[in-house]
């Protein structure tokens, strides 16, 4: 209901968000969410498009009233009161309740987003560097490689999206709490993905962290969000989000595909 209201009176996006893990050509909002966090951060969206338009109706409303009643022609003789008791309390107390409406869901998603649950599955370590990335898997053996952009050309044959696709995608399991631990080779980054609703600067010598729990499979795509150089636009990231055994079959082939592809002996 809050989404249907949001999308009527507040321009918001429900219908306009996208399945796929990018933005497209004309959406005026969200995607879908891919995490619950993601979706509580829309819900929060659409609870301050919906308070903002009511208050917006509700001042303009009071601004034609006020133009029609009390403009000189109808009301020539103006009163000379200033002051009214009720009024005043009124306007003081209601906008502490619009601010409490806002603040405990605002800082609920502070407080969700910061702090890492106590049951982490699993953990990935994202290293930003002009301009590409570098993930390391240290509960699988300390896998680790790089993604960088494809070219227009490559992204096309691969049926990927302009700047977003890569040649290697981070893959997680789908339902498992991942913990990223996010740093910098050189100058701060940002890793973000935009439905899980992560995002956290990777600052140089030092460990930032963040987690997401995707609930859905897919492709989700990312970008740097921290402005970091001349090529800051051409650093994007992907996260696949498989089943459990399509993650284990992937951990498997990626160990060989990545030992080899840094000349070590593949396995």
């Amino acid at each position: 209901l809050m989404t249907l209201v949001a999308t009527l009176v507040g321009g918001a996006t429900a219908w306009a968000a996208t399945e796929g893990g990018f933005a497209v050509s004309q959406q005026i909002g969200f995607m879908t969410a891919a995490t619950d966090h993601m979706q509580d951060i829309d819900d929060f969206h659409n609870l301050l498009l919906v308070i903002i338009t009511l208050i917006t109706v509700f001042v303009l409303g009071l601004l034609i009233w006020v133009m029609v009643r009390y403009n000189a022609r109808v009301n020539p003789t103006p009163a000379n009161w200033s002051h009214n008791t009720l009024i005043e309390i009124i306007w003081t107390i209601v906008p502490i309740v619009i601010l409490g409406l806002i603040v405990v869901p605002s800082f609920r998603l502070l407080y969700a987003g910061e702090v890492i649950p106590p049951n982490v599955d699993m953990t990935i370590k994202a290293i930003g560097h002009q301009w590409y990335w570098s993930y390391e898997y240290p509960d699988h053996g300390g896998l680790t490689f790089d993604v960088l952009m494809l070219s227009d050309e490559d992204a096309k044959k691969a049926g990927e999206p302009r700047l977003l696709g890569v040649d290697n995608r981070v893959v997680v399991p789908v339902g498992k709490t991942v913990r990223v631990i996010v740093t910098s080779a050189d100058v701060i980054h940002s890793w973000t993905i935009p439905a899980f609703g992560s995002k956290i600067d990777a600052v140089p010598g030092k460990l930032n962290e963040t987690w997401f729990r995707a609930n859905r499979e897919g492709v989700f795509y990312g970008q740097c969000s921290e402005l970091c150089g001349a090529r800051h636009a051409f650093m994007p990231t992907a996260i696949e989000v498989v089943s459990q055994e399509k993650f284990d079959q992937w951990i498997t082939e990626a160990k060989a595909k990545f030992a080899a592809a840094d000349g070590a002996p593949a396995a």
